[in-house]
């Protein structure tokens, strides 16, 4: 079963990259060729989840790279591939950005290889390389409508601020071999001695908060709402932020066992919760929102995470995933049709058609976590742990789960209002009601995961043990809350649900990253450019001008001592030889004369030697 997991991550890697390579010439078959190879990897994702498979390879001495479907990746691995395989059938569709349909399909497939990569990595260093393709792809992704110059701003904002976060897995890596677990297997992380074990937890506390866009990291996924439709509704639901929240349940261990990471992801989480969800609340346009409550609800997850409630995490992860897909290709289809995403020009947008503002309807509740849906069970399960291990976390959770129902009332509340003037819109395209609608029926299906028997084979699954089950009055209160704040936010209207400056504008957090860091990390370097050009370059043209200097003054001095000496030289050679050939006479005495002078000169010469 090896060669199954192997293609698991392969089919959409190789295929990705062959689109890429194909160019233009496979846009016209790019999109059911994309939409084909990820239902394809949807089935063997389905298949590797009930199989369970492992398989291994030789990488570096004592660091072989791993791969497995079991426990929490099961679960995440068939969501990563069946999103991905929707939302590629809904840009078949034609809610696909227009014009080179090749390379977009080509990197939404390496996007979403590289997603399975990360997910099935038993091993560090694979899930070190499946992590940086995903950062790549992703910057490709939202700066797809290259020409667009603020679509690439955002798209390097977010590759900057992610990859900022990123150098925390390398720092991970390193301590994880310093301390002595050499294979560098994500179960075995705990097991490292101090301070080691402190500096690993450190630094997948730090890679995964910044790719899941957790405080202070969350402006980059406001910005990366530039990209496609199709593209946000996969990095928003299963991949790329996901990505994060999963690290973190998956080591979850090794959080706990610092003794100071659990309570840190764990607050910091919950706090991510609430005042994303204000964000989220004070946005007029439906995309922002839409963000802002992607940073909200991941949040929870990583809440789930420090409490050590990974079934509610897992279940909040999995029935985020299908609404918001759902809710980010619904507003993709809506700014189609309408030409723009802010809310009140979106007014009774849910009326016509009718089809697209049921669907909208179900993932906006869904993602409000109205009962019996599952994320209010999931946010029960989660807030039912963090009551164990602190009633003020568990407050600060549950004042976040209330807002989530009004930040989706509304949106509601806007795309259901009477619109002031009778709006004429298309009807749904069969094409795309189909993947819609089982991301729809997704998020519906869900809800018996939060029932105790189906809950206890999630736990079973996620091997993590038993969790605390919430108690009846746990259950009652969060879905009161949740109905009593949506039944609030309706009568208040859309308008009225109004915060002071910062929250509109994400708290100005990418504004505080920019006057922290990036304005006097470009202030330094402008400072040492300054220092290469009126310093160093003015040293070198000094060093250049004193060595001409010197050649010339060699020139004028030693060279002319040369050629003196050479010249003189010369001429006692040939003085030396003219001397020579005067005994060359031709007469046979007179060389007879010479071999006895030369023999007896020797004699003498001998003799003295002796």
């Amino acid at each position: 079963m090896s060669a199954l997991l192997w293609l698991l991550p392969a089919v959409p890697l190789t295929g990705g990259a062959a689109l890429l390579l194909a160019g233009h010439r496979a846009d016209r078959t790019a999109p059911t060729t994309g939409a084909a190879l990820a239902l394809a990897t949807c089935a063997l994702a389905t298949v590797a989840a009930r199989t369970g498979p492992e398989a291994a390879a030789p990488f570096l001495t004592g660091l072989p790279v791993r791969l497995a479907v079991d426990g929490l990746s099961a679960p995440l691995a068939v969501t990563v591939a069946a999103v991905a395989a929707l939302v590629l059938l809904a840009a078949r569709a034609g809610l696909g950005p227009p014009g080179s349909a090749a390379r977009f399909t080509g990197l939404m497939l390496l996007f979403t290889g590289a997603m399975l990569t990360t997910v099935t990595a038993a091993t560090l260093p694979l899930l070190l390389m499946g992590w940086e393709v995903m950062g790549a792809t992703s910057w490709a992704l939202i700066g797809h409508t290259w020409r667009d110059r603020a679509a690439t701003r955002a798209a390097t904002t977010a590759f900057l601020t992610t990859r900022t976060g990123d150098l925390g897995l390398y720092l991970a890596a390193g301590a994880a071999l310093a301390g002595g677990a050499a294979p560098l297997a994500l179960d075995d992380l705990a097991s490292t001695g101090e301070p080691w074990r402190s500096l690993t937890a450190a630094g997948i506390v730090l890679a995964a908060l910044g790719k899941s866009a957790q405080l202070p990291f969350s402006f980059w996924l406001s910005g990366a709402m530039r990209g496609p439709a199709p593209v946000s509704a996969l990095l928003h639901s299963a991949t790329m932020v996901a990505a994060g929240a999963y690290l973190l349940l998956r080591t979850g261990p090794l959080l706990a066992a610092t003794g100071w990471g659990a309570e840190l992801t764990a607050w910091t989480g919950a706090a991510t919760a609430l005042v994303l969800g204000l964000v989220a609340v004070a946005q007029r346009d439906l995309k922002q929102l839409l963000a802002a409550s992607t940073c909200a609800q991941l949040g929870f997850m990583v809440l789930a995470a420090g409490a050590g409630a990974t079934t509610g995490g897992t279940l909040q992860l999995v029935a985020h995933a299908a609404a918001k897909s759902l809710l980010f290709l619904l507003a993709g289809a809506w700014l189609t049709t309408h030409g723009t995403r802010l809310l009140p020009g979106l007014t009774g947008a849910a009326r016509s058609p009718r089809p697209l503002g049921l669907l909208f309807t179900t993932g906006a509740l869904c993602l409000a976590g109205f009962p019996p849906l599952a994320l209010w069970a999931a946010k029960d399960l989660l807030l039912a742990a963090a009551l164990t291990h602190d009633p003020w976390l568990y407050a600060t959770g549950l004042a976040a789960a209330t807002l989530a129902a009004v930040y989706s009332t509304k949106a509601l509340w806007y795309v259901w209002r009477p619109p002031s003037a009778p709006a004429t819109a298309p009807p749904a395209r069969p094409a795309l009601l189909t993947p819609l609608t089982l991301l729809a029926l997704a998020c519906l299906a869900l809800t018996p995961l939060a029932l105790p028997p189906l809950r206890t084979v999630l736990e079973r699954t996620v091997a993590t043990g038993v969790h605390p089950a919430p108690h009846l009055w746990e259950a009652a209160l969060s879905g009161g809350l949740a109905l009593g704040a949506a039944a609030w936010a309706w009568s208040a209207g859309g308008p009225r649900l109004r915060l002071p400056a910062p929250f509109p504008d994400w708290l100005g957090l990418e504004r505080a990253a920019h006057a922290l860091v990036v304005r006097p990390v470009l202030a330094a370097a402008r400072l040492a450019a300054a220092f290469d050009t009126r310093v160093l370059e003015r040293a070198v043209d000094a060093a250049a001008y004193g060595t001409l200097a010197l050649a010339r003054r060699t020139d004028r001095v030693a060279e002319r001592g040369l050629t003196g000496a050479v010249a003189a030289l010369a001429a006692a050679v040939r003085t030396a030889g003219s001397g020579a050939r005067r005994p060359q006479t031709g007469q046979l005495h007179q060389y007879l004369a010479q071999a006895v002078a030369a023999f007896t000169a020797l004699a003498v010469v001998f003799v003295l030697v002796r």
